[in-house]
């Protein structure tokens, strides 16, 4: 269940992406307070999904990607400067 969010059609600050980064459309960037998040979280603040109920379906199911790689851990650790793309849009943790 993937969020259709209207932040993903504007260009956030470093929203565009450089030519040959990997990753189709826009980025937006999303600020978190911490060194690091769990996936599971990141998806939901990144409205990414609806709820932390569809967390788990989307990673069985090999939809949810970081940096590229298919990404089947709820609890992956991510680090400012990880993308994590979900149904062709995609998020970078800020």
């Amino acid at each position: 269940m993937v969020v259709d969010s209207p932040w993903f059609a504007a260009t956030a600050a470093g929203g565009r992406r450089s030519p040959g980064d990997g990753h189709a459309g826009r980025v937006r960037e999303v600020k978190i307070r911490e060194e690091m998040i769990r996936l599971g979280q990141f998806l939901k603040l990144a409205d990414l999904v609806e709820t932390g109920g569809d967390v788990k379906p989307l990673l069985a199911d090999g939809q949810v990607r970081v940096n590229d790689d298919v990404e089947t851990r709820r609890g992956r650790q991510l680090a400012r400067g990880d993308v994590v793309t979900v149904g062709g849009q995609s998020a970078r943790v800020g």
